[in-house]
């Protein structure tokens, strides 16, 4: 099975990815500060989903 290309996508569907690479951070951050700020179980698996998938874009898996 061949590699998954981001380049071998549809140009809207790369333009969405690279937006969502972009906001990655930034939302991680937020969530990181309020996850410290106000620990629940929600906000810990939802920055630990945000951590993954910064590590994703990262990497170059997505």
């Amino acid at each position: 099975m061949a590699r998954f290309y981001r380049y071998r996508l549809p140009p809207w569907v790369r333009n969405c990815i690279i937006v969502i690479e972009k906001c990655t951070l930034p939302i991680l951050i937020f969530q990181l500060i309020r996850t410290l700020i106000f620990p629940t179980t929600l906000d810990v698996l939802l920055l630990g989903l945000l951590v993954l998938l910064f590590i994703a874009f990262y990497l170059e898996w997505i």
